[in-house]
């Protein structure tokens, strides 16, 4: 841990939340979905985009290409502070396996009335989501622009030891 500690005296290897993804999979179209689209932009701030189904499933009665979810992108103080809200919500509370094998983190809210400082409305529902947070190392860039893409060595990609340290700190998280 200290390793990783004196490594982040350098900027371009201490890490940084590019982007926090929020989702609310309702699977199916409608009054529905209109609804969650409602809520997520009151939540968030932000217009949320819908996202369609990749394929058919008869027992779900889902089609291809119908709108079955909504999700918006937050960056920056925005995002910030949206996740303190939900990671409130779970008393700041991760679990090991939240974490990926890049330091990426995700984890669900059961229900958005959980959140600090909303109220119940039962013209609107209740309705969970999925909230994902992109953790990245300066310079990642070069691996993922248009012109001149070039590969990222190991040793400067992001880790899970180290998105997990990165929770703590930045956070305030408890892993158990």
């Amino acid at each position: 841990m200290e390793n990783i500690l004196k490594t982040w005296e350098n900027p371009m290897r201490k890490p940084y939340m590019s982007k926090v993804t929020v989702n609310i999979g309702v699977g199916e179209s409608g009054e529905r979905l209109e609804k969650a689209r409602g809520l997520l932009e009151f939540l968030t701030g932000q217009s949320p985009v819908k996202n369609n189904a990749r394929q058919t499933n008869k027992d779900f009665g889902i089609r291809k290409g119908e709108p079955i979810a909504v999700s918006v992108t937050l960056r920056g103080e925005r995002a910030k502070k949206f996740l303190m809200r939900t990671l409130e919500a779970l008393e700041f509370n991760l679990k090991e396996r939240n974490f990926d094998v890049h330091g990426n983190f995700s984890f669900g809210i059961k229900e958005h009335i959980d959140l600090p400082d909303v109220q119940y409305d039962p013209d609107v529902g209740i309705f969970g989501m999925d909230v994902c947070v992109n953790l990245q190392k300066r310079g990642f860039r070069v691996k993922e622009r248009k012109i001149k893409k070039s590969h990222i060595p190991r040793r400067h990609q992001l880790t899970k030891e180290e998105g997990m340290l990165f929770a703590k700190q930045e956070f305030g998280v408890n892993i158990i």
